[in-house]
């Protein structure tokens, strides 16, 4: 088995993204890893035809990217005590982004929650997780919420 020593954990920040990081924690510990916490904001460039100023939409995605950034940071200390890990916050499409910086980073595993959505809801909103899986060149651990 190949050596895990750089975990990317990927979180959105909801109430399920501490099962995740209780996953890549674990799994750090054991394996003596750092990990890299990662969390994607949207960019809202798909917006930008509509009749918003563009000045607008970059001055709501810099108050998401800000708030994300001050959740990060304590939701690394909280979540990952111990361990050397270091959250970042992304801005674009998240599969994308996600696999982007795991290539970037040479990381050696990702974990991340799926929300297993289904039906219409899934049809409209896809999966991150899915997208991961199916593009990804390194093992994905997926984490399904406890219902």
């Amino acid at each position: 088995m190949k050596e895990i020593k750089k975990i990317l954990c990927a979180v959105d920040l909801s109430e399920h993204s501490k099962e995740v990081a209780e996953y890549a924690a674990t799994l750090a510990t054991q394996c003596n890893a750092t990990v890299l916490v990662v969390y994607t904001a949207p960019s809202l460039s798909q917006y930008v035809g509509f009749h918003v100023p563009p000045n607008t939409i970059e001055n709501f995605v810099g108050e998401i990217v800000s708030g994300a950034e001050q959740s990060m940071q304590s939701f690394v200390s909280e979540n990952f005590p111990g361990i050397e890990a270091k959250g970042q916050v992304l801005i674009g499409y998240a599969a994308e982004e996600i696999l982007n910086k795991a290539n970037e980073e040479q990381v050696d595993m990702i974990i991340m929650g799926t929300h297993g959505r289904k039906g219409i809801d899934r049809i409209l909103f896809g999966s991150v997780a899915e997208k991961v899986v199916k593009n990804a060149t390194i093992p994905v651990l997926t984490i399904r919420p406890n219902a």
